[in-house]
């Protein structure tokens, strides 16, 4: 047996610190406990054990509501008296009580088993119920109970035994059994006040076998055996049981108006506070006096994925159209976020959409990388009407040309500046081959231009050019991406090859010379593509080394570890040796070439003094701008990967515009839609080897917080309150009917995608 104490050095031990004490002593495996309790509440609770074994609780002192929420397999026993809600909402326990119960004993029990071996206070058995599943539940009282006793009970059985009562006028309390409508009273001595919808019976046969096999047990769980032949004489028992519907007396229901005001007490239950106006509102409330109101928040939430996306890309809304066959529609919806869905969404990028996606909780992500590559083809949407503005951006890489993009969808003339001998940025200088097909890179350059972008390569933007720039546009994107390679401060790291000039090499067809052996310093993708680089121009072994867990992908690191690389970790860098890299700890690495790729960081010499900066980078304000018209992107901001440029480009572009429109700059950024919304049990588990190709993958996605269209509300709404409507510029709505609806948030219940919330009707009443 668990012994436990709540008072220790005066000092009492709180209810919330007790009942966690008890729960992890049964999680530990203790089934036999002592509490020497100091007026602690809800001892002997909702708690069953792993194994299936009997929990027992032996208590002194207790606080209110002991076994409350009690479960099978628990028993209570109670050493003297306790306060109020012994075994309330008991649902399978037994609860010995010796001594007397305060008000509310039994309240709400479903199941199980109260022994009383007292008297019980006011509104004891109120409430109680059964469900035909189980046993039903008892209460047994070895006394007498208070007033209101039994108050709408509905099942179950009570036993009052009325023991030294004899001399009283109702063992029952004053107006015992109101609103009885289920159950049996049984009870020893006198009555008075009942209602005229109960009635009092003899015992039968069953009654009388029912009482004796459980007096046994009540009279032995209190120690009372004694008094079993004084209270085993049947003659002096009777029974209350409720009148059956039909032989009530009444055509029709009692109104809630008129139970008030000829059954229930003088005054009403609140009469000494307030005076009844006697006004009923209806069970089921319609218009202004429904509690909640359903609102149909379609897109108010961002989805996982587009939440994810530092683009921004509502993926959900292109399986949507995908749903509806609007394969066009779906496929042309990503340009309006970014002008890479095949090099970047469906090449390059990891797709952070995918690993936030709500159905890797069920099976596997949505193929939103693949579907970004059905975009290729797609032509360039119609410009925009010309607004006789020019824009400027220096530098024609991922941000840049995003950047340019919108701003020419929006109507305005835009050049970009490139130093380059092509558009493309580190997709074309950088990326290896192996990753990106130039044929993709090429058509998404192409309808770019074919928007209207001017392209001017083989340009290095100074501060006298940029100077010009200014003055000759109305506003200015600086995009210059992050290509001044950073470096070790240790000796010898003079031999340190950058890794972005090598891959740079690589990629315009130069076959760098390459020794055996190379070094790659840093484990992140761009060290993944300098090692698969190093091994094309014909190195035999590449060791790759970090400080910290390499930060590529799973898939990059395996294609290097697959051609014979190998990844070291932590390793920090001691000096650069003609033979090699020696470690902190003195360690050789023996290699002839080290190439370092821990980053890059933009240049920025051609900016005037006073732009603010962090280290390297610039700091924009929230508006984009860093000089009055000059807007940053992409790197120059803060290294990351090509969808944050993307998404850095297209919000610098809707600055930029409204700069010149000569509007406020509003950006909102949409909130996550909280998991709790949504439903995935409503979609069918998918074995990897089973998803469909990226096209068809729209049964499987849940379309967070955006209507899919599927009608489960309509069909689920027991009032046919709500409407589908088809809305005049295209689209669908759906619509909850005030005069119908009546707040029971079924609708929001059945809907997978979280659309449909209840939300306080506080215009209730006025």
């Amino acid at each position: 047996m668990l012994r436990i104490g709540t008072v220790k050095d005066h000092d009492r031990t709180s209810t919330q610190d007790l009942l966690l004490a008890i729960e992890a002593a049964v999680e530990r495996g203790e089934t036999d406990f002592r509490i020497e309790a100091s007026g602690q509440h809800d001892i002997g609770g909702p708690l069953w054990n792993k194994d299936g074994r009997r929990l027992t609780f032996t208590v002194t002192n207790p606080g209110q509501r002991v076994g409350s929420m009690c479960l099978e397999g628990t028993e209570i026993l109670v050493e003297g008296p306790a306060p109020a809600d012994v075994g309330w909402l008991n649902a399978g326990g037994r609860i010995v009580v010796r001594g007397d119960a305060g008000d509310t004993a039994g309240h709400c029990a479903a199941a199980g088993i109260i022994y009383i071996g007292g008297s019980a206070g006011t509104r004891s058995g109120s409430l109680m119920k059964h469900d035909p599943m189980y046993d039903p539940p008892q209460l047994w009282i070895l006394e007498n109970v208070g007033s209101f006793s039994f108050e709408f009970m509905g099942g179950g059985k009570a036993v009052v035994c009325g023991l030294g009562c004899e001399e009283m006028s109702s063992v029952l309390g004053e107006r015992p059994c109101v609103g009885m409508v289920g159950g049996v009273v049984y009870f020893r001595g006198e009555y008075a006040g009942l209602p005229a919808d109960v009635r009092v019976e003899p015992l039968d046969k069953d009654d009388v076998a029912f009482l004796s096999e459980g007096m046994e047990d009540f009279l032995k769980a209190l120690d009372r055996t004694k008094v079993r032949k004084l209270l085993t004489v049947w003659k002096q028992w009777r029974k209350i049981v409720p009148l059956p519907y039909e032989e009530r007396g009444r055509s029709q229901r009692m109104s809630i108006t008129e139970f008030r005001e000829t059954q229930w007490v003088k005054g009403g239950i609140f009469g000494d506070v307030f005076n009844d106006d006697l006004a009923v509102n209806g069970l089921v409330a319609l218009g202004d006096y429904r509690l909640r109101v359903p609102m149909w928040e379609n897109a108010l939430f961002a989805a996982p994925c587009e939440w994810n996306c530092p683009a921004s890309i509502p993926s959900q809304r292109r399986y949507n159209m995908l749903r509806e066959g609007r394969y066009e529609d779906a496929y042309s919806l990503v340009l309006e976020y970014t002008p890479f869905p095949g090099s970047v969404c469906g090449g390059v990028c990891p797709n952070p959409c995918m690993q936030g996606c709500t159905r890797s909780g069920l099976d596997v992500p949505i193929q939103i990388g693949s579907l970004g590559s059905l975009s290729l083809e797609v032509q360039a949407p119609e410009k925009g009407k010309s607004t006789g503005r020019h824009v400027a951006v220096i530098g024609g890489g991922v941000g840049g040309l995003t950047a340019a993009w919108h701003l020419a969808r929006l109507g305005h003339e835009v050049t970009v500046y490139e130093s380059a001998g092509k558009m493309g940025g580190k997709l074309e200088q950088v990326i290896p081959r192996a990753r990106l097909d130039p044929a993709i890179l090429d058509k998404e350059l192409r309808r770019i231009a074919d928007m209207g972008v001017h392209f001017v390569t083989n340009t290095t933007v100074d501060a006298k050019l940029f100077k010009e720039l200014r003055k000759r546009h109305n506003a200015v994107i600086v995009a210059t991406g992050g290509h001044v390679p950073r470096y070790l401060p240790v000796p010898g790291k003079e031999r340190i090859v950058a890794g972005i000039d090598f891959l740079k090499a690589v990629n315009r067809g130069e076959r760098p010379e390459v020794p055996e052996d190379v070094i790659v310093i840093g484990c992140g993708n761009a060290g993944m593509d300098a090692a698969a680089g190093a091994f094309a121009m014909g190195a035999r072994n590449v060791v790759c080394i970090d400080v910290q867990r390499p930060a590529a992908f799973e898939n990059e690191i395996a294609h290097i570890e697959a051609m014979g690389g190998r990844l070291a970790w932590p390793v920090q860098t001691r000096e650069i040796t003609a033979e090699g890299l020696v470690t902190q700890d003195g360690t050789l690495i023996p290699g002839r070439m080290v190439i370092i790729t821990i980053g890059e960081a933009p240049d920025l010499s051609f900016l005037p003094e006073g732009v603010e900066k962090f280290r390297e980078w610039v700091v924009p304000g929230p508006d984009m701008q860093i000089l009055e018209g000059v807007f940053a992107v992409g790197d120059t901001i803060r290294p990351g990967l090509m969808v944050h440029a993307i998404g850095t480009g297209r919000k610098a572009a809707m600055a930029a515009d409204a700069f010149m429109r000569g509007e406020p700059f509003v950006w909102k950024e949409r909130q996550r839609i909280p998991s709790t919304r949504l439903h995935t049990a409503y979609f069918a588990k998918c074995h990897r080897r089973d998803v469909p190709d990226a096209v068809d993958e729209f049964g499987r996605c849940v379309s967070c917080g955006t209507c899919r269209d599927c009608g489960m509300c309509l069909a689920s709404c027991p009032e046919k309150a709500i409407d589908r409507k088809e809305l005049p510029e295209g689209g669908f709505e759906y619509v909850s009917r005030s005069d119908r609806c009546i707040g029971c948030g079924v609708c929001a219940g059945v809907c997978p995608c979280g659309i449909w919330t209840m939300q306080p009707n506080w215009d209730m009443g006025g």
